[in-house]
């Protein structure tokens, strides 16, 4: 059984609780929150132990669940680490670069599990893909939410297109070469709505965009590549595929058109997208490396990548709003 610690109990850290509790093989042992509201609702509903201390609770687990601020996460994960502890951390991995930096060392060195929580690689729109050969040429991306104050503590780039940055990083395999990007500070104190730009070395080219001031909420990826448009909702969990094939298979839909090169035949295809939790399926595959002792689907090094790629898109924000 993996006894599990959990640091942060507000409104994600509940949710990681509500599916840590419905995992077999995993236990939760406590949970280490200062703030005295959090704790005690959580206390009342989940009878949980509450632990005043943090070091406290990381020696009495083997897994800490990190939940809490970003500004937290370098020295709880730091302070795990050094005690061998394995390691779950939701985005972004930590604060700043350098804090990113130490903690892949020092996980390296201890020769733990650690695994970042870009929660949407596990979205069962985009898991239906799996299959699928992705070399898209152009993405397209929106990810758009309407106001709300938490979450605020960073800008967008690291609370919203964080999550299409490791989506898009996971799938070309290329290094960036160079980045466009604006941002405008609309409802707090770091930019709400952002426009990038990637370029990669294999003439791949990315535009995102993402809002935390929008309307309605949107979470969309469109992929272009050599024959073949694939379209993901991640919202919806919808997952589109259409390609200049002839598919023999009962989910796809064909359809001829006249080209300048003669006939061509559409295929339209609807990859089986199964139900599934994202967050529950994120947590399993963390107990699972531990237990089997095998690689992280999110590693620490995906997690730093995300985080450096958005950091350099702050840096161009940042310079273009100076000029």
């Amino acid at each position: 059984m993996l006894k599990i610690g959990i640091f942060g109990v507000g409104h994600l850290g509940k949710f990681h609780i509500n599916n840590w509790q419905e995992i077999a093989g995993a236990e939760i042992v406590g949970f280490y929150d200062p703030s005295n509201a959090n704790a005690e609702e959580v206390v009342k509903k989940y009878n949980l132990k509450r632990y005043d201390k943090a070091a406290k609770l990381i020696d009495d687990c083997d897994a800490v669940d990190i939940v809490a601020p970003t500004t937290t996460h370098y020295e709880l994960c730091k302070s795990a680490i050094l005690k061998s502890k394995h390691v779950f951390v939701e985005k972004p991995l930590a604060n700043t670069m350098e804090e990113a930096k130490e903690l892949l060392k020092l996980g390296k060195e201890a020769n733990i599990k650690f695994q970042v929580g870009h929660v949407e690689r596990f979205n069962p729109a985009f898991l239906a893909l799996k299959d699928f050969d992705l070399q898209p040429l152009f993405i397209e991306v929106h990810r758009l939410s309407q106001f709300n104050p938490r979450g605020t503590d960073v800008s967008v780039i690291l609370d919203l297109m964080v999550h299409d940055i490791d989506i898009i990083l996971s799938i070309v395999k290329s290094n960036v070469k160079s980045i466009s990007a604006n941002g405008v500070v609309v409802m707090s104190d770091t930019p709400d709505i952002a426009n990038v730009r990637l370029e990669f070395d294999n003439g791949c080219v990315a535009n995102l965009t993402a809002s935390r001031i929008s309307m309605k909420k949107m979470r969309k990826m469109r992929l272009f590549q050599k024959d073949a448009y694939v379209s993901i909702d991640f919202l919806e969990k919808k997952t589109e595929v259409i390609k200049l094939k002839n598919y023999k298979d009962k989910n796809v839909f064909t359809f001829d058109i006249e080209t300048n090169n003669g006939k061509k035949t559409i295929a339209i295809s609807t990859p089986p997208v199964h139900e599934g939790n994202a967050l529950k399926l994120e947590l399993e595959s963390f107990k699972d490396a531990v237990i089997n002792k095998t690689h992280t689907i999110v590693s620490e090094i995906d997690g730093y990548r995300a985080m450096e790629i958005a950091h350099q898109i702050l840096e161009k924000i940042c310079k273009n709003q100076i000029l």
